[in-house]
């Protein structure tokens, strides 16, 4: 690792400071991406600044319509909440089946939708479930947050503080995991909500997106049988060691067809 200097501040205020005061400041929560990155040598930041001791970012929480989530809640506390378990199933479920114990113990819902891998559960769980992202100057609708391969809508000295989760009539959520690295090769999340069906797809392509010809199929039939048997364009899907294109387009109707099963 290169040098840097470490901050543990304790409200969020203070951590939007000492971003602001760093030339190259960065965020650390669980640190699952950040730390193997700093160990590899391949970032550099000035400053390090922990959000572990911010005790306003942790925590789970009925609220309104649905469950609000702290940006700093571990993947175990997600997967283990008798609140979340309770008002959305499939979040609790998809929680638990993120990487190993280690990982579910030490990493975060902020920091992995605030990295936005391209195979990571998370962005599939607040996109299909058009959830809303909080942070400490605005709120960011799931559909607005997303830009690309680890690109989000976040800011300059912007913090996620907290995830908002509405309630769905049902959701259900599947994934086909590389072995070795449990991200996703593909992952679906398919909900059914007040405003219509969302099904968002991670690790298929280059960034979590919501697949218009399954949403049209099963906003008309939300069955297992419907999501099978709807075909899904190849185009813009990735290629690599692990599968063609063509490949990942029928694990997207597959994976669909599990998660409407499990919601079902």
């Amino acid at each position: 690792m290169h040098n840097f200097a470490y901050h543990r501040p304790g409200s969020v205020a203070d951590a939007v400071k000492a971003l602001g005061s760093a030339s190259d400041g960065k965020l650390i929560a669980g640190g699952q991406t950040l730390l193997p990155t700093l160990r590899q040598r391949l970032a550099e930041p000035s400053d390090l600044i922990d959000l572990g001791a911010i005790g306003e970012l942790k925590g789970i929480k009925a609220e309104g319509d649905g469950i609000t989530i702290g940006a700093t809640t571990t993947h175990a506390e997600v997967a283990a909440s008798a609140e979340v378990k309770k008002t959305i199933p499939a979040l609790a479920a998809l929680a638990a089946g993120i990487g190993d114990r280690q990982v579910r113990h030490r990493g975060t819902i902020g920091g992995s939708l605030a990295n936005n891998d391209p195979a990571a559960d998370y962005p599939a769980a607040a996109l299909g479930l058009g959830a809303t992202i909080r942070t400490n100057k605005r709120e960011i609708k799931a559909d607005d947050f997303f830009k690309g391969m680890f690109e989000t809508a976040l800011s300059a000295g912007e913090i996620i503080t907290a995830v908002h989760f509405p309630k769905p009539e049902k959701a259900g959520y599947a994934k086909f995991e590389q072995p070795a690295s449990r991200f996703c090769l593909v992952g679906v999340m398919a909900a059914k909500t007040k405003s219509g069906v969302r099904v968002a797809v991670t690790g298929a392509g280059p960034g979590v997106y919501r697949s218009k010809e399954l949403e049209a199929a099963l906003g008309s039939n939300f069955t297992a049988d419907a999501a099978k048997k709807t075909k899904v364009g190849a185009a813009g899907l990735n290629s690599d060691l692990h599968g063609s294109p063509e490949y990942r387009a029928a694990l997207v109707s597959t994976m669909a067809a599990r998660a409407v099963a499990s919601a079902t």
